[in-house]
């Protein structure tokens, strides 16, 4: 077998929604990137995952010159629910902070995104496994491994680990390096897609003693809806007849009792985490995305901050390739953890506000319900929540 040897400016080990975007920013400033993947292409663009993306995600995509499809098609949202039992709340997005979110589904967000890669000829060793190692020197850096049986050698000047938190690039930093901080949740959620007509025509971010559930949708005749369950349960233990109950239950009642139920065509069980590594830069490796912090989903803010990270991480490289300038790219890490660690705060508290934990006595339970109750009576705590869930500045 022949192997294949390239030299590019930045190799980029992940071909996710981060890697693809990241490659095509540098490409549309005159860098050469490479992507490596550790799964088949088909596996990565079947992949369902939430689709609530921020301002800044939109406008990422469109500086990426991929937005005309988000902007015909994505579902722009101007509020959101949360509800505690049969009380609810609407939290007006529009009113309280001028923006809306747009409602479009990664796996869309990544079909626009490998649409491009492919246009503009990036290359792409897929179905690598965990074969890829990655190798840095003073003045270069190398990624080796081997695509579909075929070994493959990448030389670069840097690396960029969009490899998800099972990735080799998060491990490449030794471990007296690198800090790891970590909050498992005692629970998970259990996901379905239906092709029914959602719940309502915004998310709805539902609560009660038992538990937590969300509505939410894709598009008109396809509806997301999660319940949270033990992280004991088997995606199997659900028949569909259990998840209805279970979520109609969870719900107002009033909006339960209107909901459309039908077969489902998906359905997974996420587990929950908070995890940061410090730092997310090392000699000349950078992360992004989950290889560099995973958040809870319940404040929708996984995707939206690997943009974020992205986009840090594109203005360092183009100002060093570009302009010969290497202040931002020498402080990503920093500038990029900040932000980082106010999405996580965010995506905590939003989980600690709407889920059950087992180990919770009555007193908790009663802070959590306080904790709502103050949110209804507050519209400061309700602008500080909306300006959190549009998304930081970056």
């Amino acid at each position: 077998m022949n192997s294949n040897a390239l030299n590019v400016d930045v190799a980029i080990v992940g071909a996710g929604p981060s890697g693809m975007l990241l490659a095509r920013l540098l490409k549309l400033n005159g860098i050469s990137s490479a992507l490596v993947e550790r799964q088949s292409i088909k596996h990565v663009l079947s992949r369902i995952r939430a689709g609530v993306l921020e301002q800044g995600s939109v406008d990422m995509m469109k500086l990426a010159d991929i937005g005309d499809r988000v902007s015909s098609e994505g579902d722009q949202h101007a509020g959101f629910s949360i509800t505690y039992g049969n009380d609810s709340l609407r939290i007006d997005l529009e009113k309280l902070t001028g923006k809306k979110v747009t409602v479009y589904g990664q796996t869309e967000v990544t079909k626009d995104l490998y649409k491009v890669v492919q246009q503009d000829g990036i290359p792409l060793f897929e179905e690598t496994g965990d074969s890829p190692r990655i190798e840095m020197d003073n003045d270069h850096a190398t990624v080796s491994g081997t695509s579909n049986g075929v070994p493959f050698s990448i030389q670069a000047s840097f690396v960029a680990g969009c490899d998800g938190f099972h990735g080799v690039a998060r491990k490449t930093i030794p471990d007296n390096v690198r800090k790891d901080f970590e909050r498992v949740y005692p629970f998970g959620w259990l996901g379905i897609l239906s092709e029914t007509k959602p719940a309502d025509h915004e998310l709805i971010y539902a609560s009660d003693d038992e538990g937590f559930a969300l509505c939410s949708m894709r598009n008109e005749r396809l509806s997301r809806y999660y319940v949270q369950c033990s992280t004991q349960d088997k995606a199997e233990d659900w028949s569909d007849e259990r998840f209805w109950d279970v979520l109609r239950a969870r719900i107002p009642s009033k909006i339960a009792k209107h909901m459309e139920t039908g077969p489902s065509i998906e359905k997974s069980i996420a587990p929950l985490r908070s995890f940061v590594c410090e730092p997310i830069q090392y000699k000349r490796l950078f992360l992004c995305g989950d290889a560099a912090h995973i958040v809870p989903p319940t404040g929708a803010k996984g995707l939206n901050l690997a943009f974020s990270d992205v986009y840090y991480l594109s203005k360092g490289l183009i100002e060093y390739f570009n302009d010969n300038n290497e202040t931002a790219l020498q402080n990503y890490s920093t500038t990029a953890l900040a932000r980082i660690w106010k999405s996580e705060r965010f995506s905590w508290w939003m989980t600690s506000l709407l889920h059950k934990f087992d180990e919770q006595d009555s007193f908790s339970d009663r802070m959590r319900r306080a904790e709502f109750d103050f949110l209804m009576e507050s519209e400061d705590y309700q602008r500080a929540l909306a300006n959190n869930y549009i998304g930081l500045p970056y």
